[in-house]
This record gives C-alpha cells, sequence and structure tokens, in this order.
C-alpha cells in the first residue's frame, strides 16, 4: 500500500486498533525496534496486553548499561514474549577497536558515528531485513529534529513504512500509561537520564536542559546516531 493510502485506512482508529490493522495487513512483516526506553515500555506493553502478532527486537551493542539488561529480563519474564536481540559484527568492533581504541568516539563527531554505525545501524539493517513496517517508539517532544516526523511515514532508504504511534504523545501521557499499566522501566529515569544508550556516551540532565542533552554531551550535534535520519 502507498503511504498516503495506509495513512487513510489508519485514520479514525485508535492505537491499539492501528497496530492491529497494520499486523493484519502485513503478517510477519511488522516489527518494533525497542531501546527499552519508557516510549518503548508503552508500545512492548500494547503488544503483549493485546496478543498483537509483532515481532519485538533491541539492539546489543556491546556497551549498554547493566539496568538496560536487567530490564530486557525483567520485560520478557513480566510479558511472557519473546525479544529478540541483534549484535554488532564481532569483526568490525574489533577492527574499530584496534585501530582506534575503546573511546575513540569521543575524538570526534566522526568517529562517534562510526561506532554507531557498526553497534547500532549495521545490526538494525539486519533486523529489518523482509519487513514492511517498522514500528518505532520517537515522540516529537523529544528533539528539534523529530518535530517535523508523521505518524506514518515511507523510508525510501529502508524501502519500507516506519510507523511512529506515539509521536505525537507527551511527556506525561507516557508516564501516566506507565502508571496505570505498572509498566516496567529502566530505574535510570528516576535519577535524571531521560534518553539511555550506551554506558559511554550517555548522562544524565540537568533540570531545565534538552532531553537529548545527556546523549554525546561532550560535542555539538544533533544528537542522533544515524538510526532514525
Amino acid at each position: 500500500m502507498q503511504t498516503a493510502e495506509l495513512t487513510l485506512a489508519l485514520s479514525g482508529k485508535d492505537l491499539i486498533e492501528q497496530l492491529h490493522y497494520l499486523a493484519g495487513v502485513y503478517p510477519g512483516q511488522v516489527v518494533f525496534s525497542t531501546s527499552l526506553g519508557q516510549e518503548d515500555q508503552v508500545i512492548t506493553d500494547m503488544i503483549a496486553r493485546n496478543n498483537i502478532p509483532i515481532r519485538i527486537f533491541t539492539l546489543d551493542t556491546g556497551r549498554l548499561f547493566n539496568e538496560t539488561y536487567e530490564l530486557i529480563d525483567r520485560t520478557r519474564a513480566r510479558y511472557k514474549i519473546p525479544i529478540e536481540v541483534f549484535f554488532p559484527q564481532a569483526n568490525e568492533v574489533e577492527k574499530l577497536v584496534t585501530e582506534k581504541g575503546f573511546t575513540s568516539f569521543y575524538e570526534s563527531v566522526e568517529n562517534r558515528k562510526e561506532c554507531c554505525h557498526i553497534r547500532k545501524v549495521e545490526p538494525l539493517n539486519r533486523a529489518l531485513e523482509g519487513a514492511k513496517i517498522w514500528i518505532t517508539g520517537l515522540r516529537s517532544e523529544q528533539s528539534a529534529n523529530r518535530h517535523q516526523m508523521s505518524l506514518l511515514e515511507w523510508s525510501e532508504e529502508k524501502q519500507l513504512h516506519k510507523f511512529n504511534p506515539l509521536i505525537n504523545w507527551s511527556f506525561d501521557e507516557m508516564i501516566d500509561y506507565i502508571k496505570k499499566h505498572n509498566v516496567p522501566y529502566n530505574p535510570l529515569h528516576d535519577k535524571g537520564f531521560v534518553s539511555i544508550g550506551c554506558l559511554p556516551c550517555t548522562r544524565a540532565i540537568e533540570p531545565g536542559e534538552d532531553a537529548r542533552a545527556g546523549r554525546w554531551w561532550w560535542e555539538q550535534s544533533q544528537k542522533e546516531c544515524g538510526l532514525h535520519k
């Protein structure tokens, strides 16, 4: 289906109905990428609570917080659903670390993007193989470059539709859902970590700082890793 046609078909449906519809139109070809953030946990809860046949996967960069690894296991145990894990190619990580060391990402934006590509973008591309719909937990409030994103978009690069069910949700709406349904979440969120990625590249933010300020805090950039262009 074309983007306009699919967007029209989704209009008038609530979020759960939209997820069911997409899973029905593209059986076995709808995937959800979770980074275990609060937004993603909300979507996981919706999928599991309503028994929607959508495959869930996450990316293990090899540099995640222990709290994130623990949350993966807690989420699996809570919902009794599989969460696939994709790892970077070992030979590429070995080459990067051998040639540039363990913390080359601090030296330049280019080095950081190289690390993100090896540890996140390439595994994502493998995880999306064969998919027609890619579900994300993006919200427009998260960063300036996400303000213009739509509920449903066509990714020319990946040749699939990108569905952003929470794109128009506020932070408070998300928190209210988590409290109402007792959704498990990363305890680092209670310590000032809003956006949680790799341990060396994430810090807590100060009151009033942008939500993405804690990611790659040492550089001036769009605060993106390349997964969502």
